[in-house]
């Protein structure tokens, strides 16, 4: 075949021509916009990161120790309306579906305001009319129909008329909101904390305290037109929160909070703490803090600060069992010696010590080593302390730090106190001649409650001193990532003779006739313990205040023989009677016969405040025996079973952490609304 070349070749020779002119303009526009109009397209990178929006992570949950859940994030729900007019020259589909819209909205509008008006009656549907037509005519995009609507209702929105066509062709959603509650209303609100609205930013308690584990990382959405309509579009998932499982015990918990409040009423306190620790653990089983609100006759009582922890105080004669466990393990004194008490007042570097009796004469007498910590003689431990370490304060001091007394240790709680043992200086600078007397007795010393029980969960663990602890794990969907186990601060904190000594001393204050720990005993168990009564200072300083101030207590643990359980009972008051044993011990004593008899007050879940709403947030798992009846949800995270169920009507009661186990109501039975199923849920370990 022969080759044309007079053709063919002017023919190639023009097309690369013409490829090469095009080649050049494409380079020369991308030369163009490189220099001349790069500000025109990072402004518009910007403007398009700008539209990238965070999808929030669930926040992780907090659960008792038994199983309950604390606190925990569930949502609601803003109901929307997107009234945005298309684009005249949109397609043939889009005029379509805009004409249906407006014919399908216009028929459906009455039944649709009264299905609203029947989901939330404080507003008529004329009310709900006027919105959405307002709405339509101004093109609002977001227009918000209803805000703050939970779970139930939200579903209940989505079967309206017109609304059940769905998004995309009706304009009408719901946006969900998380939200944190607590389903227990403010039982230990500043033990488990709170987070600020606004922001949902942790700002004290174990929500602050473990803020980096329960907040997850949040994921990236943005917004892209579909066929002329905006629609989220997810770039990276978010990670949710991990759980934990706190020391709390709910039953414990309200327990503590109720008989302390019902002291405080009776005794006109200002101030009340309660702490509950489990002996061989440390373990927090509830923590109360409760502060006088409001004014002269409406007095309440609510958590404002966590007094246990941040308040530092003067223990008062709670601290008198430090001083005589120190001279005990230095063999100063045995519990065979005496010391004179004579009538109740003594002159202790020319200042006077008074026991509580000496407008009566005193005790008359010489009193034992024991008799000192029964009747809680300041004159018999002072004068012990004083006549044996007065010219070497410092071998006393070093005392208390070995049985662990004014040893720091950290706390998961911002503003924690820690305690102030003062040691002399070598100078004496700032040391007195009285300071060691009534260092003894617990004055000139200032300890958080929490340590006072540290102090005396370690005589009732066999001279084990343990750190407190509030979590004891931390978990996703039921499995067990981490353990926090049990942390020692010291390992002894005196010798095992010293420490039984101590300990049948303690039994004596409370169970003997003449001790005046009494109150605070149990018919069923043996208790131990020692009452305080300090008086403190006013808000200038002043001990000469009137009426005076006082700091009223009782810590010991229980039962005698094999403790399981140490308590500290503080109430702050002014005037008289100011009595530890008398005030606090009998609030010792009835926690105590509760926590032993395991259930006197209440079922657990009828501690929740009755406005507080369990809901969950999860997506659900649509499996249903038969439709309109109750699933079986074994094996579903709490999350996931809870929404099934309320979407059925039914409330839903959680025992136990983890993914359900059992459920008490069928699967395959008819739901009645309003009934209440139980789930049993179990934990795994990774």
């Amino acid at each position: 075949m022969n080759f044309d070349s007079k053709h063919i070749i002017p023919r190639y020779t023009f097309v690369i021509i013409v490829l090469t002119l095009v080649g050049a303009a494409v380079i020369g526009s991308a030369a163009y916009q490189m220099i001349f109009e790069s500000e025109y397209w990072k402004t518009v990178r910007q403007r398009l990161a700008s539209q990238q929006k965070d999808i929030p992570a669930l926040r992780g949950n907090i659960y008792s120790a038994d199983g309950q859940l604390l606190v925990g994030s569930m949502p609601i729900y803003t109901l929307r309306a997107d009234f945005v007019v298309r684009d005249p020259n949109d397609s043939v589909a889009e005029r379509k579906l805009r004409i249906w819209r407006d014919s399908a909205f216009t028929a459906d509008l009455d039944s649709l305001c009264i299905g609203l008006n029947k989901l939330f009656p404080e507003t008529s549907p004329a009310d709900f009319r006027k919105k959405l037509l307002d709405g339509k005519k101004r093109g609002r995009r977001n227009l918000a129909i209803k805000h703050n609507v939970s779970y139930i209702k939200y579903k209940e929105f989505l079967k309206l008329p017109f609304v059940n066509q769905g998004r995309i062709r009706t304009g009408f959603y719901a946006e969900e909101i998380p939200q944190r509650q607590k389903p227990y209303g403010n039982m230990a609100t500043r033990t488990l904390g709170s987070l600020l609205p606004a922001c949902d930013s942790a700002m004290n308690g174990l929500e602050l305290a473990y803020d980096s584990i329960l907040r997850g990382i949040n994921g990236k959405k943005h917004r892209e037109k579909v066929r002329s309509l905006w629609m989220d579009r997810t770039d990276v998932e978010p990670t949710n929160g991990l759980d934990i499982i706190s020391t709390i015990d709910v039953g414990m918990q309200d327990a503590a909070e109720k008989i302390l409040v019902r002291k405080l009423h009776e005794v006109n306190g200002e101030i009340g703490v309660v702490v509950l620790m489990e002996v061989a653990t440390g373990d927090v089983k509830a923590i109360a803090n409760m502060t006088r609100l409001g004014s002269p006759g409406n007095y309440y009582y609510a958590e404002v600060k966590n007094n246990a922890i941040t308040d530092l105080w003067e223990p008062g004669s709670t601290f008198k069992t430090a001083s005589m466990m120190v001279a005990l393990e230095d063999g100063v004194v045995t519990r065979k010696d005496g010391v004179e008490v004579g009538n109740g007042v003594y002159m202790m570097h020319g200042r006077p010590m008074k026991d509580h009796n000496w407008r009566k004469g005193g005790y008359g007498r010489k009193i034992s080593v024991d008799e000192c910590l029964m009747f809680s003689s300041n004159v018999g431990v002072s004068r012990i302390i004083d006549e044996h370490y007065f010219q070497h304060p410092e071998k006393y001091v070093d005392g208390l730090y070995r049985e662990g007394v004014g040893v720091p240790f950290t706390l998961p709680f911002k503003g924690q106190g820690f305690p102030k043992v003062r040691r002399p200086k070598p100078d004496g600078s700032n040391w007195s001649k009285t300071a060691l007397a009534w260092m003894s007795i617990g004055y000139e010393t200032q300890i958080p409650p929490i340590y006072t029980v540290t102090f005396y969960n370690a005589i009732a663990n066999n001279g084990r001193m343990v750190k407190p602890r509030f979590v004891r794990a931390i978990c996703k969907d039921g499995v067990t990532l981490k353990e926090f186990p049990v942390e020692v601060v010291k390992e002894h904190i005196c010798k095992p003779s010293t420490l039984k000594d101590i300990h049948e001393i303690l039994e004596r204050v409370v169970n003997d006739p003449t001790g005046l720990g009494k109150k605070a005993g149990c018919k069923q168990f043996k208790v131990c313990g020692k009452t305080g009564t300090a008086q403190v200072a006013d808000e200038n300083g002043s001990y000469h205040g009137s009426p005076a101030r006082y700091m009223v207590s009782f810590c010991g643990f229980y039962p005698s023989e094999n403790p399981k359980y140490s308590c500290i009972v503080c109430i702050k008051k002014s005037g008289l009677p100011a009595s530890g044993g008398g005030q606090c011990g009998p609030v010792f004593s009835e926690l105590a016969q509760y926590v032993m008899a395991k259930g006197i007050f209440r079922e657990p879940a009828e501690a929740a405040d009755s406005t507080s709403v369990l809901q969950a947030p999860e997506p659900v798992k649509p499996e249903m025996t038969e439709t309109g009846t109750i699933p079986d949800v074994s094996g579903l995270g709490a999350r996931d079973a809870i929404r099934l169920l309320e979407s059925l009507g039914l409330n839903v009661r959680l025992h136990g952490q983890g993914r359900v186990q059992k459920q008490n109501i069928p699967a395959g039975s008819k739901p009645v609304r309003g009934q209440t199923i139980t789930l049993e849920l179990g934990m795994k370990k990774k």
